[in-house]
């Protein structure tokens, strides 16, 4: 027999799309290396992005793909994940700690914003991540009652906040430092001010991924972070409805003009179900998200439905993704934020870390 052509083994992986990335796994720089001894074939693939729940499902379709080759003898696939820090705006570094953060943003309240916020932290968790998340709505946190959390966090020397855990995930949130009755009559340079240290007095523990589920707005924590939280990419939620998709747009641009990338757009209560016959009804609009997404050529991640049981897990303290990780809203939660860390994975990674620094002194 013939021995197998490498060329015809890269072909075939030239033709195999990714659909996380969108893209073939030659040109997402996926495969990194090919083996060929005689009939034998061996591939390894390393993913930029958790995906604990689609590696199986591509190590077996690969295999399928290699083995239907003529002539093949014995094939070996093996998947791997590979999470690494990228690129952030030009004047600032990665923070200690974390690799990549993503800021979750909405031009407008009432969209679901911090609910998502949530749900895609545990998902990307679900598939593998080190994920945290921090509650930069500083005047209305929601994150503890989401995560069914309360109480002040611990700190060893009275200066580091030790993050709270719930589900795996680590979070920080001004809610655990006040009264839950305490209203939060702060100007903007307190805002900000508070919003800094939430950030870098936490003790985040070799975070993949921290989401910042921003509050709604383009206003001064908006600016804030844009312009001195070290940001990786961002999110933007926004339901079908005409008047929040303006908001959204508004939200959309103030990221494109200090230079944050945008990973794509989520829209929620895209369709609503009933919870007795499971009707389905766009009651808000519809393909409002997908328009938007196609006017600014920026990726539509996915849509999540209307359905009373997010709602009702997030009040409970336990979200979708952890209350019922088999259940459609789950299933399209994990599909979304695996689909946003592979947008994060096809970009520019960081690589400030590899150069030392160079002092020039006269002798």
């Amino acid at each position: 027999m013939a021995s197998i052509d490498k060329a015809v083994v890269e072909n075939l992986l030239k033709s195999f799309i990714d659909p996380n990335v969108e893209t073939d796994l030659v040109s997402a720089k996926s495969v990194k290396k090919i083996g060929v001894e005689g009939q034998d074939v061996s591939v390894s693939i390393e993913l930029g992005y958790p995906a604990k729940s689609y590696q199986e499902e591509l190590r077996e379709a690969l295999t399928r793909r290699l083995q239907a080759l003529p002539d093949v003898g014995k094939v070996d696939v093996v998947v791997n994940v590979n999470i690494v820090s990228h690129s952030v705006q030009k004047t600032l570094k990665p923070l200690p700690n974390v690799k990549n953060v993503i800021a979750v943003a909405s031009g407008k309240g009432g969209v679901g914003k911090s609910t998502t916020s949530v749900n895609l932290a545990l998902a990307l968790a679900a598939e593998g991540a080190n994920v945290g998340i921090l509650d930069a709505d500083i005047y209305g946190p929601s994150i503890p009652t989401m995560l069914g959390l309360s109480g002040k966090p611990d700190s060893e020397d009275g200066k580091m906040l030790k993050p709270k855990v719930s589900f795996g995930i680590q979070t920080m949130s001004i809610g655990y430092l006040v009264d839950p009755d305490q209203p939060m009559i702060w100007r903007g340079p307190m805002v900000t001010g508070a919003l800094q240290q939430l950030l870098t007095q936490t003790q985040w523990d070799s975070v993949d991924y921290l989401i910042i589920d921003l509050p709604p707005g383009t206003g001064d924590i908006q600016l804030t972070l844009a312009q001195q939280i070290p940001v990786s990419g961002a999110v933007v939620v926004t339901t079908p409805q005409d008047i929040a998709l303006i908001d959204a747009q508004r939200g959309l641009g103030m990221f494109e003009k200090v230079n944050v990338p945008i990973l794509g757009l989520v829209e929620n209560m895209s369709m609503h179900i009933c919870s007795n016959c499971g009707h389905e009804e766009a009651i808000f609009g519809q393909g409002g998200g997908v328009a938007m997404a196609a006017k600014n050529k920026v990726d539509m991640l996915g849509a999540l439905p209307l359905d009373i049981h997010i709602r009702e897990y997030a009040d409970s303290g336990r979200p979708s993704v952890v209350a019922d990780p088999d259940g459609r809203p789950a299933q399209i939660y994990k599909a979304i934020a695996r689909k946003m860390a592979a947008k994060l994975a096809m970009r520019t990674k960081d690589y400030s870390g590899r150069f030392p620094n160079i002092v020039i002194q006269n002798t």
